[in-house]
């Protein structure tokens, strides 16, 4: 009984230390349209609500969420990639954007195809142009126009002197001529990176890429507008205190995509690793 009064007692304590924290406090977080952003940014947002934030998230472009964080109407975001992926995006901004610790390890990134195609390098792609056509013209599937990955694939197609074009439209509608390419075991080739949930379900490989366009894997980090660790020294602990393996961000992209819905999803998910999120917590005591 001691043990549970105990239990209870701290665990009252830290609701309260954590909501006197956030007491009063609005928060404005920057996202984009990738799947691992969407879960850990409903994620998030479900944490510090409970804990007496007013928390909204602002779809926007790239560009325009670093130049709204520089300008102090976003206050952080959950995801840069660096030193390769984000870094010509934040280079502007670099004496004024704050980038904090790491929360993602190691990720991908690249030109994407089904396992049963049968090449394995991006320079293979101009031997078999004619297999990869999308509405008439050989095309790879990409996201929107002004995202990095979307501007690498551009350059991957100079510098490979590949006979294809970009053809740039939602992630969704992306996934959606993959999903259809792949029930038919027809060859697509598609951008994508990891983390995401598409590796889980379905039996893909990166094209191999010799002169490194892509880079060679970035570390994920959380960043925000210059001042907000002051501002707000518990919230840039606990995001500092913050990481996921592949396993608990694959559970968690999955359970929202299962469900169609990014909040009940990360509700679903939070329900189910509250502990783990106490942890991070922790480190705002």
């Amino acid at each position: 009984m001691k043990k549970t009064l105990h239990t209870l007692t701290a665990a009252t304590l830290l609701m309260a230390a954590t909501t006197a924290q956030a007491e009063d406090k609005s928060l404005v977080i920057g996202t984009n349209n990738w799947a691992e952003n969407i879960a850990v940014a409903n994620l998030w947002k479900l944490v510090l609500e409970e804990r007496g934030y007013d928390v909204e998230l602002s779809d926007v472009s790239k560009s325009a969420l670093y130049a709204g964080m520089d300008s102090k109407d976003i206050d952080l975001s959950l995801e840069i990639w660096l030193p390769y992926t984000d870094g010509s995006f934040l280079a502007p901004y670099k004496n004024t954007l704050e980038v904090h610790d790491a929360w993602y390890d190691k990720t991908g990134l690249g030109l994407v195809v089904p396992e049963y195609v049968d090449i394995d390098t991006i320079p293979e792609l101009a031997a078999h142009v004619d297999e990869f056509k999308y509405q008439g013209s050989p095309t790879i599937l990409g996201i929107g126009p002004g995202s990095a990955i979307a501007g690498l694939t551009d350059d991957a197609i100079e510098t490979y002197d590949l006979p294809l074009k970009q053809v740039n439209s939602s992630g969704p509608a992306m996934m959606s001529a993959l999903d259809s390419a792949y029930k038919n075991e027809e060859p697509i080739v598609v951008t994508l990176w990891n983390p995401h949930w598409a590796f889980a379900d379905y039996d893909l490989k990166y094209l191999e890429d010799p002169k490194k366009v892509y880079g060679d894997g970035d570390t994920i980090y959380w960043f925000s507008r210059q001042g907000f660790g002051e501002d707000d020294p518990w919230l840039t602990a606990v995001l500092d205190a913050w990481h996921m393996s592949d396993a608990s961000l694959s559970d968690l992209m999955s359970e929202i995509e299962s469900q169609g819905d990014p909040v009940a999803g990360a509700q679903t998910w939070l329900d189910e690793n509250q502990d783990q999120v106490d942890e991070w917590l922790a480190a705002g005591q």
